[in-house]
């Protein structure tokens, strides 16, 4: 552990390749890297950054790319020649991309080629992949650019998912993330003999930050897949290139309903891990349910603490299946009243960490970073519950309380019941304006069976509390979501604010 926490991102790689040289690092597509392989390209790729692209100390280098080896090896580029990596999301179009990259200040930007006319004017851009000039050819020329690091450098931004707002550039250091790598590997049980498969986009912090880097630091076989296609994820698991897997619930949620997944061998799955949102418990007992010999890990956090800050493993499920677990090795955690103070166990209150993993703050937002570390602890904005035994339940989100008449309701308490009836696929909860109750406990349901909103409703009020129960249900084909499955509850508010009906 002492020899992993004094390295940077990009000696967390070297420290294996050094250890296990000849053993597969990574496979994307028709390629594969060794170890030493993947390590030499690294160095490679950092003088090209730094001598090809001219760029400085502390330039910010943004990645508009999809899955791929290219991607992970810029990142872990930009990490050793001591650049700024900034992952972007590439479903960004327009003014959404122009914020990132502006507020970044990126210098360079490597994109796919599919992508890079997507690119606003006045941004340096090269072709991450798929060209003669690519930067990924480029590494087809050894080279090597290694300068020693410390890691109290900053390494990268981790933009935040902006359900609520715009998007905060949380810094992070070296130091930060290969704490969080520790973490990751305790709780999760990551060890060399894993083989996962990362699915999920790299441009997100739990894919590149839980899974992937930690499995590069303890020697695993990885394979990088463009996307979580359940075809594809079947044909790993059941020829055995896969044993472990990460997916938010709106993956999971998909697989077990997808037509093979009750046909095909799936026995060689050992691993299963779930978060960036609330799994709802229903889902998590059918896929227990059909797969009993699965180990199920509830990964929990956000962008701004690595973003694993806690863990429930899959011993501790057992009568806690709502909870995320305890905190990670390297996470302090508390649950908070508005003026910084404990409440007791069992009280809501608003989540707070103290962590080496948390970011530096962010990206010229002076004020929001001020604001966010009030009393010494980070504000993540997540209420819950904390128990005598150390074990955390997410309630809501603090935006996402209903205040209906005045009494709060939590939406997952809602979202949950509606779960259990067998014509809801997925369900989000949101609070419209209305005159007589302030919101309006409202449910956007996707059905996946015939059912109508009387029936919803009242199937609501046989499980909770009629104030907590819908006061409108409406039927939609799909929920918004970003790129880490996230509902954007947002944007649900916005659509839907003004059809609501006084009720």
């Amino acid at each position: 552990m002492e020899r992993l926490l004094s390295r940077t991102v990009d000696g967390v790689l070297r420290m294996s390749a050094q250890r296990v040289p000849e053993r597969i690092a990574v496979r994307y597509a028709d390629r594969s890297w060794t170890y030493a392989e993947l390590d030499a390209a690294v160095s490679t790729g950092a003088a090209v950054l730094r001598e090809r692209y001219g760029l400085a100390e502390s330039a910010r280098v943004a990645t508009y790319g999809h899955n791929s080896d290219a991607y992970l090896i810029a990142f872990l580029a930009c990490s050793r020649a001591g650049l700024i990596h900034v992952p972007v999301n590439h479903h960004l179009t327009g003014d959404d991309l122009s914020y990132i990259l502006g507020q970044s200040g990126s210098s360079l930007v490597l994109a796919d080629p599919g992508l890079a006319g997507r690119v606003p004017d006045g941004f340096a851009v090269t072709a991450l992949r798929d060209a003669d000039d690519s930067f990924l050819a480029a590494l087809a020329e050894p080279g090597a650019y290694d300068a020693e690091r410390d890691p109290r450098e900053h390494v990268q931004l981790l933009y935040t998912s902006g359900t609520t707002a715009l998007p905060k550039g949380a810094v992070m250091t070296h130091r930060a993330l290969v704490h969080e790598y520790a973490s990751a590997i305790e709780a999760l049980d990551l060890n060399e003999d894993d083989r996962p498969v990362h699915s999920l986009p790299l441009y997100h912090s739990a894919q590149t930050h839980v899974f992937l880097l930690p499995s590069l630091a303890v020697g695993a076989e990885n394979t990088i897949v463009d996307a979580p296609d359940p075809a594809v994820l079947f044909d790993l698991i059941e020829t055995g290139r896969a044993d472990s897997l990460f997916a938010p619930p709106t993956v999971w949620i998909g697989l077990s309903n997808h037509p093979d997944f009750g046909a095909r061998d799936l026995s060689a799955l050992r691993k299963a891990y779930y978060g960036a949102s609330i799994m709802p418990v229903p889902v998590l007992e059918r896929l227990r349910d059909r797969l009993p010999g699965l180990r199920f890990y509830n990964c929990f956090g956000q962008s701004e603490i690595g973003p694993l800050a806690t863990v429930l493993g899959p011993d501790e499920h057992e009568g806690r299946m709502e909870s995320c677990g305890r905190p990670v090795r390297f996470v302090e955690a508390r649950v908070v009243d508005e003026d910084g103070e404990d409440v007791p166990d069992g009280t809501p209150g608003e989540v707070v960490y103290r962590s080496p993993q948390l970011c530096d703050g962010y990206w010229d937002r002076p004020e929001e970073t001020e604001e966010a570390f009030r009393h010494g602890w980070f504000r993540s904005g997540d209420l819950a519950v904390r128990d005598a035994e150390g074990y955390f339940t997410i309630v809501d989100r603090v935006k996402d309380v209903i205040n209906s008449g005045g009494v709060l309701v939590a939406s997952r308490q809602v979202e949950d019941a509606l779960y259990t009836h067998p014509g809801v696929a997925e369900v989000a909860v949101v609070g419209l304006p209305d005159e007589r109750w302030i919101e309006a406990v409202t449910a956007v349901v996707v059905p996946k069976a015939e059912v109508t909103e009387d029936e919803l409703i009242a199937h609501a009020r046989s499980k909770l509390a009629h104030f907590k129960a819908p006061k409108k249900v409406l039927f939609v084909d799909a929920l918004p979501r970003n790129a880490s499955g996230k509902i954007l509850k947002r944007e649900l508010r916005d659509r839907f604010a003004a059809r609501a009906d006084t009720a």
